[in-house]
């Protein structure tokens, strides 16, 4: 019944593909090290042109890259500065993974739909979490840092197994995460706007008093 369905399988592919691309908001290296490691062991299929995915020094660079991500976002510094290059990483990813599983389609429309589809729900997702960790760093001073990171991970792991066991349920969800992280990451901008404004207002306060004084 399912063979009788001629876009059953781009369906699958486009499922698949925006699963892995919603991970790769989250991280960037954990659902490329996934797909990797399920190619690699033979448990998907991997087209030509991406077998070097399926490689045994992608597998190995990718595990290294992991680590060293997940490990860097608990370190203050260092989360910054990845978080200025988390939403083009991020797309690049997204882009890539979502391509991955349109090898047959043609040059063209496989990387058009790779960075519409894969790319932009990645940067929605990266973005929106980046927005979320510096409405963090403003409000906590940095603790709730943390959290986020953790929650970052526990989601790029969750979206990477989700999307190579059930692609449905992954694209569902990536398309509900996009507009949460869209809307809630709105609100907490707006939140950290008005709490710089807040402090701002305060301190402007502060030195209209102090001259009066001094007058």
């Amino acid at each position: 019944m399912a063979d009788q369905i001629p876009f059953l399988p781009y369906l699958l592919s486009a499922f698949i593909g925006i699963g892995l691309a919603a991970a790769s908001g989250f991280r960037v290296f954990l659902p490329m090290f996934t797909v990797s490691l399920a190619s690699y062991m033979g448990w998907i299929p991997m087209s030509e042109s991406f077998e070097w995915l399926a490689g045994l020094p992608t597998l190995i660079t990718t595990a290294i890259a992991m680590i060293f991500e997940i490990l860097a976002y608990y370190i203050p510094i260092i989360d910054h500065l990845l978080d200025t290059l988390s939403v083009p990483l991020a797309t690049l990813a997204g882009s890539v993974l979502f391509a991955s599983q349109f090898a047959d389609l043609g040059t063209f429309p496989q990387w058009a739909l790779a960075l519409i589809a894969g790319g932009g729900t990645a940067a929605a997702i990266s973005s929106g979490f980046a927005g979320t960790r510096a409405a963090s760093t403003a409000t906590t001073g940095g603790l709730g840092n943390s959290v986020v990171a953790t929650t970052e991970t526990a989601g790029a792991g969750i979206m990477s197994i989700l999307a190579l066991a059930a692609p449905i349920i992954a694209a569902i969800a990536a398309i509900i995460l996009v507009i949460t992280v869209l809307v809630l990451g709105k609100k907490l901008w707006n939140k950290f706007r008005n709490f710089r404004s807040d402090r701002n207002s305060k301190v402007i306060d502060v030195e209209v008093v102090e001259r009066k004084n001094l007058e």
